[in-house]
């Protein structure tokens, strides 16, 4: 069994490719080259520090067989999550 870190976070987000990429026993390359992106890409992705287009994003959430928002989570403390306005303003 392949040990794996706990997910990167980017701006509110947890990004679990490296996660997945264990599970189906690809390497950064090997993922990159199926989604047509440079394996850098996938670096910046798993550390954090790059934020994937709708596109990247759906094929690799594809290629692993998941739903997009299991590889891409949104943490319950981020802004998109909490309502917009003051229930008490209405």
């Amino acid at each position: 069994m392949v040990k794996v870190q706990e997910t990167e976070r980017n701006n509110g987000m947890r990004i679990r490719i490296k996660e997945f990429r264990a599970r189906h026993d690809l390497t950064q390359a090997d993922l990159a080259r199926i989604v047509h992106v440079r394996r850098e890409t996938i670096v910046f992705l798993e550390k954090g520090e790059y934020n994937p287009s709708l596109k990247s994003a759906a094929k690799i959430a594809y290629q692993f067989r998941e739903p997009i928002e299991n590889v891409f989570l949104f943490d319950e403390d981020d802004p998109l999550k909490k309502p917009r306005c003051n229930s008490e303003v209405f």
